[in-house]
């Protein structure tokens, strides 16, 4: 009798669980959407979850131009990154659009919010919609 075993033997998860950031606001996210993952059976609290354990060279920003490309014909949906929002000068006009991230840039931002649109962190994410629907 044993137990069965793939061809490299037991197989680990190699999942990071924690973050080596001193930052105390990324570990009370950590926290709360850790929470989220075991009360919901959310894919979307597990993706975030994993995205907000990874180091900070795999949370890269991205441009406003590049978000208001994904929110593009999806109506009033909200656009989640785990990372910065930053401003691109190439845009000339910003849609009125709900964008939470980590951080936004003070361009950014304001571009964002002068549009009629909205900057949210991820704790108002999850007192707004928790299971990411």
């Amino acid at each position: 009798m044993g137990i069965d075993l793939k061809a490299g033997g037991r197989v680990p998860n190699r999942n990071k669980k924690d973050t080596k950031s001193t930052n105390l606001y990324l570990h009370l996210l950590l926290r709360l959407y850790k929470f989220l993952d075991r009360r919901t059976d959310s894919k979307f609290c597990k993706t975030v979850l994993r995205r907000l354990a990874q180091s900070k060279m795999a949370k890269a920003p991205m441009s406003i131009s590049r978000v208001a490309l994904n929110l593009k014909d999806k109506g009033d949906k909200i656009a989640v990154l785990v990372g910065t929002v930053t401003n691109d000068n190439r845009l000339f006009e910003v849609l009125a659009m709900k964008v939470c991230a980590l951080r936004f840039t003070a361009n950014a931002r304001a571009r964002i919010t002068n549009a009629g649109g909205q900057c949210i962190t991820f704790d108002e994410l999850a007192l707004t919609d928790p299971t990411g629907t």
